[in-house]
């Protein structure tokens, strides 16, 4: 049965009103509550989230430029805000098959300057956002996911309803069957992460990207390790660029040292790689064998693993934010500094804007129309300032890697030396992520090492330690546009790439009794990642909302 013939039967649909709807209990969603509540008492807000809890499925480095807290919560220090752990200390390391160069720390570029920024858990600072959100008054629904965006006569988004509960792989109802409800608003807000699900349709309905450069994306994979205490630095903040990558290829990897003799560790792919044979999860462990990496985790133990799609932050690429009766924020909309490998705070800053717009138009009465007054606020902040001085990064290490880093060193270091703030120049993108794909026979393969269990590890082993569960009988949330696909052209024409950006092992192909081969999806090992919606060279692959709370539950990440 689809939603309608559902609601037909079971229906109406419970709906409750507020003046303000928020999709997603993340830094940019919260923030946005926080501001609001700040600046409108008696406004009423409600924010949903589809993990089990608010920062269930935050998955950052994370290293925290404090600006933006401070200026929502200036007492957060006070009020016991997880923000514990000062930077102590910034390595930027060349990585060569057995060796390393440290760059010299008057050659480091301001893109890299960590001074006055904290290591943290960024699960736990949305943990503790949360409770502030809540003092204040601010409503949230955890384990609620946003399945479908409603719209009024005029076209309008009026709110969203969540998805369904308890409907079976046969999509009929079962026992526990429950019809989701409506939240409805004089505003929503949506702040999913990057490549939000809603926030893909809004920018496609509104068309929100017109005149803009594609989005660009990167995928993130993580781990946190307790290690050997006498290997403990705390505040330490490590850089890789260099091996494993090859020069046409953008990553790197981050290793931050916390207290408690934690590190966080992880690698960064950026998704319009070339060679379909790459496997972003089997880069990050071979990354981890190198000595310069091995030196700060041998004889720890792993306690937690996760993999999150993360945007480049191209301000050429922001779509517009706003349409009517609603917005988007965070990397829904994609404020993130990939040259500075931080977004936590431009979420907050963009949350705080939105809000900001909002409670006058609320004070006035409105509702239902666009929130001019947030992008004209954006582009007078210091956020705006931030990713423009950053704007050009990634699109400097699509045209090598050599070049990217000498540019970088012109624009990051350079320049400001010159008194230059932001270069002067402007560089554009025209391929989406997807369309970078080489046939399977244009590409070399690559012979990955056997993981040894002790530093580098197999896929579903790790996916053991990120909590993560669905509930057995729901219908696949990864589903196909042509089920013949996935063989007869990503197969045949780019061996299988699905098989291997996926970290979380969903997609294989099988074949069994001597039949052709079949994709087969394993969506309950699913962390949320959103790569193979963005990666997939034939689009096929469409990620929607499973039932809520299911996902990964993410400890310290």
């Amino acid at each position: 049965m689809n939603d309608q013939e559902l609601i037909e039967r079971y229906g109406p649909r419970e709906a409750m009103e507020f003046d303000v709807v928020v999709v997603g209990a993340g830094p940019a969603g919260l923030a946005a509550a926080i501001r609001l509540k700040q600046r409108q008492p008696e406004a009423s807000v409600v924010v949903i989230e589809k993990g089990s809890e608010p920062g269930a499925h935050i998955l950052s480095g994370a290293v925290m430029d404090p600006r933006a807290i401070t200026e929502l919560l200036p007492d957060w220090q006070a009020q016991g805000a997880p923000l514990l752990q000062p930077v102590t200390g910034d390595d930027v390391l060349f990585l060569s098959p057995t060796g390393s160069r440290r760059m010299p720390d008057w050659l480091v570029p301001r893109n890299f300057h960590n001074h006055g920024c904290y290591v943290v858990s960024l699960g736990n600072v949305v943990r503790w956002l949360a409770q502030q959100a809540e003092a204040l008054g601010v409503e949230i629904f955890p384990g609620f996911a946003a399945a479908e965006v409603l719209y009024d006569e005029q076209g309008a988004v009026r709110g969203v309803a969540t998805g369904n509960m308890g409907i079976g792989k046969n999509g009929e109802p079962g026992d526990a069957f429950q019809l989701g409800m409506e939240l409805v608003g004089k505003y929503t807000v949506f702040a999913e992460g990057a490549r939000g699900h809603l926030g893909k349709q809004l920018i496609a309905r509104y068309r929100l990207d017109e005149g803009r450069d594609p989005q660009s994306f990167a995928i993130g994979i993580k781990e946190l390790w307790e290690i050997d205490p006498q290997r403990a630095q705390p505040g330490r903040v490590v850089h890789t660029a260099g091996w494993p990558m090859t020069d046409d290829t953008f990553g790197g990897g981050f290793l931050y040292h916390l207290s408690d003799n934690k590190v966080t560790l992880g690698f960064v792919i950026g998704l319009d790689y070339r060679n379909p044979h790459l496997s972003p999860f089997e880069e990050m462990q071979r990354w981890k064998t190198h000595p310069a990496i091995r030196a700060h985790i041998e004889g720890g133990k792993r306690l937690a693993y996760g993999a999150r799609a993360i945007n480049n932050g191209t301000p050429q690429a922001l779509p517009k934010t706003v349409f009517p009766g609603g917005a988007l924020v965070g990397c829904d909309a994609g404020y993130l500094n990939a040259a500075r490998i931080k977004g936590s705070h431009a979420a907050i800053k963009s949350g705080m804007l939105c809000a900001e717009a909002l409670a006058p138009a609320l004070a006035a009465g409105r509702q239902r129309d666009e929130l001019t007054a947030y992008p004209e606020a954006f582009a007078a902040s210091w956020l705006h300032d931030e990713l423009k001085q950053t704007r050009n990064f990634k699109l400097w290490f699509k045209k090598g890697k050599l070049t990217g880093q000498l540019m970088t060193g012109i624009e990051q270091w350079l320049l400001p030396k010159l008194g230059i703030a932001s270069p002067p120049w402007t560089l554009h993108a025209t391929q989406r992520d997807h369309e970078a794909l080489l046939p399977a026979d244009q590409a070399t393969p690559i012979a990955y090492p056997k993981p040894d269990g002790v530093i580098s590890f197999d896929r579903l082993g790790s996916v053991f330690l990120s909590n993560t569960n669905h509930e057995e009988n729901q219908p696949a949330h990864l589903t196909l546009k042509d089920a013949s696909v996935p063989v007869a052209v990503n197969l045949k024409r780019f061996a299988g790439p699905e098989a291997r950006y996926c970290p979380a092992g969903v997609y294989e192909f099988v074949e069994e009794a001597g039949g052709p081969p079949r994709l087969q999806i394993n969506a309950q090992n699913c962390v949320h990642c959103k790569t193979c919606d963005i990666k997939d060279p034939t689009q096929n692959i469409v990620w929607v909302t499973p039932e809520g709370g299911g996902g990964p539950v993410y400890a310290g990440m």
